[in-house]
């Protein structure tokens, strides 16, 4: 009995190990404004925390905000070793769905071809009442 404990054991010891998270930061993108990462890469997958543009929010174009968060995200993608054509997933929040057509302009030059899997989700209000929010999930 005890043996076979021990090689489960080692066996989770491996697998934490070959598991190992990469935390990336990047100068070129908003620091956290609280206890997470701007992005982990754990086996190939970066999963990147929702991006705002905190010095375009109050200016009312909602077009330079979202280009903003895409260049604050191309930023993370870029520190990982990645793009654009690696994200197979974003998650799009908003504070008013009527801006969704202009959020979508800017966003769909990013992904020209072979777009992610997306939603866009109505919120009643974000980090620092900025407009939009988002986030991807990206794999090597």
């Amino acid at each position: 009995m005890y043996g076979r404990q021990d090689a489960n054991l080692s066996a989770n010891r491996l697998t934490k190990k070959a598991m190992s998270k990469q935390i990336i930061y990047t100068d070129q993108a908003p620091a956290p404004i609280g206890p997470y990462s701007q992005a982990v890469k754990i086996n190939g997958t970066l999963f990147v925390s929702g991006q705002i543009a905190l010095d375009v929010a109050g200016q009312g174009d909602i077009k330079a905000e979202t280009q903003k968060v895409m260049e604050n995200l191309g930023a993370i993608l870029k520190a990982a070793g990645m793009d654009y054509t690696n994200v197979v997933k974003s998650s799009i929040f908003v504070k008013d769905m009527n801006n969704f057509a202009s959020i979508n302009e800017v966003y769909g030059q990013y992904f020209t071809a072979d777009p992610p899997a997306r939603e866009t989700v109505e919120v009643a209000r974000l980090p620092k009442d900025v407009n939009v929010e988002i986030s991807v999930i990206a794999v090597q």
